[in-house]
């Protein structure tokens, strides 16, 4: 008889363990990896079959799923000019929008790309926008828009 986990041959009678809810045959050195089974005793999961709600994982939440639409590429130099116009440190304005200093450092620094409830709070004390004013402007005109594509370029040389 061969160990049900690494394959080794089992001489003598083989330990009968449960492990992640499976009952397995295996050798002495793989039984410490699960729990003893008894003789004449099945585990507890093979007693009756019980249906297990399988959960799907869910993918983790972005940044940019949060986001509205799309934020200025120099938002940095925004709320910095901004900030220095009101002649506010970076402490200032972090306590003004209830967020750490950290924060508003990286996000001056473009180390960080801030969050739409952080975006909201820095829109409304500075007085400024960091949404891209055309992006929602833009995309409705995308979708009425004929413009060249690479494929109406191409000439297809078919073979005879």
């Amino acid at each position: 008889m061969q160990c049900e986990m690494c394959g080794a041959e089992i001489r003598g009678a083989p330990n009968v363990i449960y492990i992640e809810g499976a009952e397995l045959q295996v050798c002495n050195r793989c039984s410490r990896h699960g729990t003893q089974v008894q003789t004449g005793q099945r585990a507890p999961a093979q007693r009756g079959v019980q249906p297990v709600a399988v959960r799907t994982k869910r993918r983790p939440r972005d940044v940019f799923d949060l986001m509205e639409g799309e934020i200025v590429d120099d938002y940095n130099e925004v709320i910095r000019h901004a900030r220095e116009a009101r002649d506010w440190s970076q402490k200032d304005l972090a306590g003004e929008i209830k967020e750490k200093e950290m924060l508003i450092k990286k996000i001056e620094k473009r180390d960080l790309i801030p969050e739409d409830a952080v975006r909201k709070k820095l829109e409304n004390v500075l007085e400024i926008k960091l949404l891209d004013a055309g992006f929602e402007e833009s995309a409705a005109e995308g979708a009425a828009k004929v413009t060249t594509t690479l494929g109406d370029l191409i000439k297809v040389k078919r073979s005879r």
